[in-house]
C-alpha cells in the first residue's frame, strides 16, 4: 500500500494485542496509521497485489498507477470500460438496454490476470515463472462457461483467446492436466467433465492458434485418460456404474460431451485412430437412455437401472445428477441433438417430451434437493447452466417458433434491473452470456462446432465489432413485445432460410435481418436442410 502523505506512526495487532514492530502474522491482522495532515484533507491510498511477492505488488502500483490523480485514474477506468462494452452496440427499449450492458458487464468479471505487471507470476506448482510472454488468467468456471461465455469470448474478445489456451497449457505442464475450476492459480477440482478441452477446441476449430497446437492436443488427450470422478470406468466398461461413483449421469453426460471435442480436434489433425475412439465415447451417452421411460438413468454394475427412480426427485451431491434431476439432465447431449432424437423413436415423440419439461410442475421433490434447481419454468430450470440450451432444442426438430416463445417467457421472468434481476448463480458471466446471445437471437448449442442457433432478438438491432473494421449487424425489424417469430431473413440482402448462423458468417461481417412478426412461422427453418448442423 502507498499513500499520499507521510505516515507517523504504526501500531500492528493480532488477534490479541499490540506486537512488537510493524509486522505480524495470522488471520486477523490489523494495523492503526497515524497521519499529520490539515482537518478535511484527503490521504489516497494506491493498493498493489500480486501473486509472487511484496516488490512485485509495489512495481504493479507504480506501472498501473503512477501518479496521485485519481479523477485521472477514473477516467481511465471508464474509458477502458467504453471500450469493451462498445464491442456490441445495441437498439432496444430502456429495460432491454440497462440488463444487456450489465450482463455484457458481467461476462469481463472473469477470467482474472494472475500475473504482474513484469510478466510474473505462480503456477499451480507453487513455482515462480519470470517474464511470462502471454498473459496469465486464472478463475476459470469452466462447468458452467464452456457452454456460452466462452464461444461468446471468440466472438466479442478474441484478442484473450490465444492467451486462455496458453493459460490452460501452462497449467497443463505444472499440474499433469488440463484445469477443471481454476480459482487464484489453485486447482479446485470442484464441479464435474474436463471442460477446458471444449474451449481449447472451440478455439482450435475457430482459427485461434497462436499457441503450440501439439501440446494443446497432447493436454486434451492426456486429460482425457485420466481416472478421475469416474473416467477409470468410462474407459474400462464404458459406463459408470451408479452403485460405485454419485453423479455418474451427471459425470457421463458432460465427459461425452468433452470426447466429442477431442474426436472433432482429432479429425482436424488427421488422426484417425484417436477420432474412431473418442467419436465411440462421444456416443456413450446413449447408455443411460431409458427407453422405457425416456429418461437419462443411473445404470448399476449388474447392468441393471437404479430403483426406485423418480425423475422429478432431487438430492444434493448424493444422486445420479449434478445439482438437477432426470427431467432436467435427460436433454444434456448438445453435441449430438439428432442422436437424441433418434433415441426417443421419433422428432414427434422428442417434442411431445420436450413439450411436457416446460408445462409440468415446478416442484421438485426430495429432502435434500439442490438449492441450485432455480428459474423453474415445469422443470426446466434457467438457474443452473446445463439447462441453458434446451430451449433452442426444438430447431433440431423442425419447431424453432417454440424456441423462439421460451427465450422471450425466460427474459421476462428470469431478467430484470432489480437488485435480485438474475436467477440462480451468475457463476463467472454464465448467466449474463446466455442472456447477451439470446438477446442477439442466437446461442452456442454445440460449444465447440461454431454453430449458433437462432431464436427471437429482444433487441431491435446489435453490432458486434468483432474486429478493427470488421462488423456483424442483426436488424430484427418490426420487432417487438408481440412480434416474436421469425418469419424470414435475410443475410446480406439474399433470402436465408436456416434457423442457425456461423462463426464463420460473424467474424466477416455483414447483416443479418430477421423480420419479425405474432404468429409462429411454420416455414422458416424448418425444413431439414435449414436446421443446424
Amino acid at each position: 500500500m502507498e499513500f499520499s502523505e507521510p505516515i507517523t506512526n504504526i501500531k500492528v495487532y493480532d488477534s490479541t494485542a499490540v506486537v512488537k514492530g510493524t509486522e505480524g502474522e495470522g488471520l486477523k491482522i490489523k494495523a492503526v496509521l497515524d497521519f499529520k495532515t490539515l482537518k478535511n484533507k484527503q490521504i489516497l491510498v494506491k493498493v498493489g497485489i500480486s501473486p509472487v511477492s511484496a516488490e512485485n505488488a509495489s512495481a504493479n502500483i507504480k506501472a498501473e498507477i503512477p501518479n496521485w490523480d485519481f479523477e485521472a485514474v477514473v477516467k481511465l477506468a471508464d474509458s477502458k470500460w467504453n471500450k469493451e462494452l462498445n464491442k456490441v452496440q445495441i437498439k432496444a427499449d430502456e429495460k432491454t438496454m440497462k440488463v444487456f450492458y450489465t450482463s455484457l458487464y458481467h461476462t469481463m468479471f472473469a477470467p482474472s490476470i494472475f500475473n504482474d505487471a513484469n510478466g510474473d507470476y505462480l503456477g499451480t506448482d507453487k513455482k515462480v515463472y519470470e517474464k511470462a510472454n502471454f498473459t496469465n488468467y486464472t478463475t476459470f468456471s469452466l462447468w458452467d462457461t464452456y457452454r456460452g461465455l466462452h464461444p461468446l469470448y471468440t466472438i466479442t474478445q478474441p484478442e484473450k483467446i490465444n492467451d486462455i489456451v496458453k493459460s490452460f497449457l501452462a497449467i497443463y505442464q505444472q499440474q499433469g492436466r488440463l484445469p477443471v475450476w481454476h480459482l487464484m492459480g489453485n486447482e479446485t477440482n470442484t464441479m464435474n467433465g474436463n471442460h477446458s478441452i471444449a474451449v481449447i477446441v472451440d478455439a482450435y476449430l475457430k482459427g485461434y492458434r497462436d499457441y503450440d497446437v501439439s501440446l494443446a492436443y497432447e493436454a486434451i488427450k492426456k486429460t482425457a485418460m485420466q481416472t478421475r470422478e469416474g473416467m477409470d470406468y468410462v474407459q474400462k466398461l464404458e459406463y459408470i456404474p451408479a452403485d460405485k461413483l454419485l453423479e455418474s449421469v451427471g459425470n457421463a453426460l458432460e465427459y461425452a460431451i468433452d470426447d466429442y471435442c477431442i474426436a472433432l480436434m482429432a479429425k482436424a489433425l488427421n488422426k484417425t485412430d484417436d477420432y474412431n475412439y473418442f467419436t465411440k465415447r462421444a456416443n456413450l451417452y446413449k447408455l443411460y437412455f431409458d427407453k422405457e421411460t425416456t429418461f437419462m438413468r443411473g445404470k448399476l454394475t449388474n447392468g441393471n437401472w437404479r430403483t426406485p427412480f423418480n425423475p422429478l426427485s432431487s438430492a444434493h451431491r448424493k444422486d445420479d445428477y449434478v445439482e438437477g434431476n432426470a427431467w432436467q439432465y435427460t436433454w444434456l447431449v448438445p453435441q449430438d441433438p439428432y442422436g437424441l432424437i433418434d433415441l426417443f423413436g421419433s422428432e414427434d415423440k422428442f417434442i411431445a417430451k420436450l413439450d411436457s419439461l416446460f408445462l409440468l410442475t415446478d416442484k421438485v421433490e426430495g429432502e435434500d434437493v439442490s438449492p441450485d434447481i432455480s428459474g423453474l419454468i415445469g422443470q426446466y430450470a434457467h438457474g443452473n447452466e446445463p439447462n441453458h440450451h434446451i430451449p433452442y432444442l426444438y430447431a433440431y426438430a423442425g419447431q424453432p417458433w417454440k424456441t423462439a416463445k421460451l427465450i422471450r417467457e425466460i427474459d421476462e421472468k428470469f431478467y430484470s434491473t432489480k437488485p435480485d434481476g438474475l436467477c440462480g448463480n451468475e457463476d463467472l458471466g454464465q448467466m449474463s452470456a446466455w442472456y447477451i446471445l439470446s438477446s442477439m437471437g442466437f446461442y452456442s448449442v454445440n460449444p465447440a462446432n461454431g454453430i449458433y442457433v437462432l431464436g427471437s432478438p429482444l433487441v431491435n438491432t446489435a453490432a458486434i465489432h468483432h474486429k478493427k473494421g470488421i462488423s456483424f449487424t442483426i436488424n430484427a425489424v418490426n420487432n417487438s413485445v408481440s412480434n416474436m417469430y421469425i418469419q424470414k431473413a435475410e443475410y446480406n440482402g439474399k433470402p436465408y432460410t436456416k434457423s442457425y448462423i456461423t462463426q464463420e458468417m460473424i467474424v466477416k461481417g455483414g447483416e443479418l435481418k430477421l423480420y419479425m412478426g405474432n404468429k409462429p412461422s411454420t416455414t422458416f427453418g424448418v425444413k431439414r436442410e435449414d436446421r443446424p448442423n
